[in-house]
């Protein structure tokens, strides 16, 4: 199934949302309809969470974060607020952790799914074992 949507008037909605088989995080801040959409055609998968939030203030949710249905980073620039909505949001099999890199735009420096993740190499390896690769 494909759905077209658009983000306010960007045709970018990887940058904010990110899907993930166990959950979806939208960013706050768009149109009621961008997130209706994703909660209309999800809704009917047991167990899956549309969550809207931001990290670090910013709608651009799935520029800023890498997950799957085991994990998800965000980068050290997240607030305390927004790391407990989340971690209070998902569901409990989903490991959440804030970490400290350079690089703060994980979506853009981490490719994942639940089997394989491809990341930038100056990324610590190490970090991707939230999301047990």
């Amino acid at each position: 199934m494909a759905i077209r949507l658009q983000f306010e008037n960007s045709c970018d909605i990887g940058v904010y949302s990110k899907l993930t088989n166990a959950y979806c995080l939208v960013g706050i801040g768009g149109s009621q309809n961008f997130y209706s959409t994703f909660e209309d055609e999800l809704a009917h998968i047991r167990g899956f969470q549309v969550i809207q939030t931001t990290i670090n203030g910013s709608w651009s949710v799935g520029r800023l974060c890498a997950g799957n249905k085991n994990g998800l980073l965000l980068p050290y620039t997240t607030t305390p607020q927004e790391l407990q909505h989340l971690r209070n949001s998902l569901p409990d099999s989903v490991e959440v952790q804030c970490i400290d890199e350079t690089h703060s735009a994980l979506g853009n420096c981490i490719a994942c799914n639940d089997h394989i993740a491809l990341i930038h190499p100056s990324l610590d390896k190490v970090i991707c074992s939230c999301l047990f690769l």
